[in-house]
C-alpha cells in the first residue's frame, strides 16, 4: 500500500496560541445592533404569526362547540314538536271517538235507566194500589158491620184478586222470615218488591238485551281510545316531559271532560241500591285516576298540584248526576236494604269531596242532598197511612179527638190524618181482626220509613233530619197512633222501637237535662202512658219508659214521675247517667 504521511496532521491539531500581536478590524456597534434589531424584528414576526394561528384555532374550536351545541338543540327541538304533534293528533281522534260513541253510550243509558224507573213505578203503584183497595175493603166491612145485615159482602173480581195477592205475598215473606229464623219480624216491615218469575224473566231479559248492546260499544275502538288508564298515561308521559307546559294548558280542567262519556259507559250496570253492586271504588276508572292523582304528586311535589281535584271534579260533574237520577226516579225511602247501600256509596262521595273542598264541588253536594230530602218528604206524604180509630180513643182516654190531640205540642188537629169510616170498637180491639191487623202493618211500616230516614243522621243536616223524622213523621203519625192504642206492653214496645231508632250523637251532651224539642210529644206520651200503668197490673213497663226517658235525656220529666209516684227503686237508673 501507499505510506501516510501523518506529520502534517499531527501538526494541524496543535493548539495554536493566541498572537497579541495580531490585529483585527474594529468592532463596529451599530451594524451589531441593527442585526439584533433585524434578528429580534423577524422574531416577533414569527411569535405574532403563531399567535394569530392560536387565536384561530380558539375561534374554530368555540365555533365547533357552538355548532354542536346547536346541532343537539335543534335536535331536542324536532323530538318536542313531534311530541306534542303526536299529542295534538291523539287528542283529536279522542275526542272524534268520543264524539261519536256519546251517542251509543246515552241511548243505552236511557234504556237501562228508564227499565230499573220502570220497575219501581210497579212497585210503587202496586204498594199505593194495595193500600187503596185493602182500606177500601175494611171500609166495607165496617159499614156492613154497622148495618148488621146478614148478606155477603159484594166485591169486584180486581179488588178480590188483588186482595188475594197481597195475601199470598204476605204469606210468603212470614214463611220466608221462619226459615232464615226472623220469627220476631213486625208485619210491615219486609221488604214488598217480590216480582213474579214471568216478570223476572222479562226484566232480567231486557236487562240482558241492554248489556249486550253495551259490550259492543267499542268493539271497534283501539284501547288508547276507550281504556282510561291508557288515555291518562298519554298525559302522564306529557306531565313527565313537559311539566311546565302540562300545568299551563290547564290539563287538569280537561281531562274530567274527556272522562265523562267513558265513565258513564262503566256506569251502565251500575246500580247503587243494590247490595251486591261494585263500590265506586273498585271501579277502573276510579284506581286509574287515582294513580294518575298520585303520579302527579310525585313528580310534582307540589301540595297544591290541580291535579289532586281531578276526582272530585269527576264526581260532581258525572257521578252526582247520576246517583241523583237514582234517588229521583228508583229508590225506595220505605226500602231500607236501598237506602242502606245508597248511604254507602253517598258516604264515599262525602268523603272523597271532603278532602278538596271548592264551591263546584259543595254545589255537587247540595245537588245530591237536595232530591234526597224531597224524595223522603214525598215518602211520607204518599206511603204513609196509619188509619185512626176514635171511637176507642173515646173509650180509653173520655176525651174527644180533639181534646186529645191537644196534649200534643206544635201539632195542629187538622193537620192529623183523617179517620174516616173507622170500624166499631169491637173490631179494632180484636187484635185478630183484619182492622187490627191493617193498623199493625201500617204502623210498623210507618216505622220502618222512620229508621230508613233517621239512618242519614251523619250526611244529613240535623236540622233537616229532625224535621223530617220527628216532625214531619213521628208527631204527625207514629204518636197519633199510639194515642190510638191501649196502654200495655205492645205500646212501651213501639216507644222502645222508636228511641232505638234515634241517633245517639243526639243526645251525647252531659250536661243535657232536657230532651230536644220536637221529642216534647213523645215525652208527653211517655209520662201518659207510664200514669196509667202505674196504676194498673203492668208496673214492670213503668221501668222500661223510664228507661226510655232516660235514653232520651228527659231527665227532669223521669225525675218528676218518679218523685210523684214514689218510684224509689228507680231512681237509681237516674243516678247511673
Amino acid at each position: 500500500g501507499q505510506d501516510i504521511d501523518l506529520s502534517h496532521s499531527t501538526e494541524s491539531q496543535t493548539v495554536k496560541k493566541f498572537d497579541a500581536s495580531i490585529s483585527f478590524p474594529p468592532v463596529n456597534l451599530e451594524i451589531i445592533k441593527k442585526q439584533l434589531n433585524t434578528r429580534l424584528t423577524l422574531l416577533q414576526d414569527t411569535h405574532r404569526s403563531h399567535l394569530r394561528e392560536y387565536e384561530k384555532y380558539i375561534q374554530d374550536v368555540k365555533s365547533s362547540k357552538s355548532t354542536i351545541q346547536n346541532l343537539e338543540n335543534s335536535s331536542n327541538q324536532v323530538l318536542n314538536f313531534k311530541f306534542y304533534k303526536s299529542m295534538k293528533v291523539y287528542v283529536e281522534n279522542l275526542i272524534d271517538c268520543l264524539d261519536k260513541k256519546i251517542i251509543n253510550i246515552q241511548e243505552i243509558e236511557s234504556a237501562m235507566h228508564a227499565l230499573l224507573v220502570k220497575q219501581a213505578m210497579i212497585f210503587m203503584k202496586r204498594r199505593q194500589d194495595e193500600l187503596k183497595h185493602e182500606s177500601a175493603y175494611l171500609q166495607q166491612l165496617s159499614r156492613k158491620a154497622e148495618t148488621s145485615t146478614n148478606t155477603s159482602l159484594a166485591i169486584d173480581e180486581k179488588t178480590q184478586w188483588i186482595l188475594e195477592e197481597i195475601e199470598s205475598r204476605r204469606a210468603q215473606r212470614r214463611q220466608a222470615r221462619v226459615l232464615s229464623g226472623n220469627c220476631t219480624q213486625q208485619e210491615g216491615t219486609s221488604s214488598d218488591d217480590e216480582l213474579s218469575s214471568a216478570d223476572m224473566m222479562d226484566f232480567q231479559k231486557s236487562q240482558g238485551d241492554i248489556l249486550q248492546d253495551h259490550k259492543k260499544i267499542f268493539e271497534d275502538v283501539h284501547d288508547d281510545f276507550c281504556n282510561i288508564q291508557n288515555i291518562l298515561l298519554k298525559f302522564q308521559q306529557w306531565r313527565e316531559k313537559f311539566p311546565d307546559s302540562y300545568y299551563e294548558a290547564f290539563i287538569s280542567l280537561c281531562i274530567p271532560k274527556l272522562l265523562n262519556p267513558l265513565i258513564r259507559f262503566q256506569l251502565i250496570d251500575w246500580n247503587p241500591l243494590k247490595f251486591d253492586s261494585i263500590g265506586l271504588k273498585q271501579m277502573p276508572w276510579f284506581t286509574a285516576i287515582e294513580e294518575f292523582i298520585d303520579g302527579s304528586m310525585e313528580d310534582s311535589k307540589k301540595e297544591d298540584s290541580s291535579d289532586k281535584k281531578i276526582l272530585s271534579t269527576v264526581i260532581s260533574k258525572t257521578i252526582i248526576p247520576r246517583l241523583t237520577d237514582f234517588v229521583e226516579f228508583i229508590w225506595d225511602p220505605l226500602s231500607t236494604s236501598q237506602t242502606t247501600n245508597l248511604i254507602t256509596q253517598s258516604r264515599m262521595i262525602f268523603e272523597e269531596h271532603s278532602t278538596c273542598e271548592n264551591e263546584v264541588i259543595n254545589k255537587g253536594k247540595q245537588d245530591l242532598l237536595k232530591p234526597i230530602v224531597s224524595r223522603m218528604k214525598k215518602a211520607i206524604d204518599d206511603d204513609v197511612f196509619i188509619p185512626l180509630y176514635p171511637e176507642r180513643m173515646e173509650e180509653l182516654y173520655g176525651k174527644k179527638r180533639k181534646e186529645l190531640l191537644s196534649l200534643l205540642v206544635n201539632v195542629n188537629p187538622e193537620e192529623m190524618p183523617a179517620c174516616k169510616n173507622s170500624p166499631p170498637v169491637s173490631a179494632v180491639e180484636n187484635r185478630m181482626s183484619p182492622h187490627s191487623k191493617f193498623q199493625e202493618r201500617q204502623f210498623w211500616s210507618g216505622l220502618k220509613l222512620f229508621r230508613n230516614i233517621l239512618l242519614w243522621n251523619e250526611l244529613l243536616p240535623e236540622d233537616t233530619l229532625q224535621e223530617l223524622g220527628l216532625g214531619k213523621l213521628l208527631n204527625r203519625y207514629l204518636i197519633i197512633a199510639l194515642l190510638n192504642a191501649i196502654p200495655g206492653p205492645d205500646v212501651v214496645k213501639k216507644c222502645n222501637q222508636i228511641a232505638a231508632c234515634l241517633p245517639e250523637k243526639w243526645f251525647q251532651n252531659s250536661a243535657m237535662r232536657t230532651s230536644i224539642p220536637q221529642l216534647e210529644n213523645f215525652i208527653q206520651f211517655l209520662l201518659q202512658s207510664a200514669r196509667k200503668l202505674s196504676t194498673s197490673e203492668i208496673r214492670d213497663e213503668v221501668k222500661e219508659i223510664i228507661l226510655i226517658l232516660v235514653k232520651i235525656k228527659a231527665l227532669n220529666q223521669a225525675e218528676s214521675f218518679i218523685e210523684e209516684y214514689h218510684l224509689d227503686h228507680l231512681k237509681s237508673v237516674i243516678k247511673e247517667v
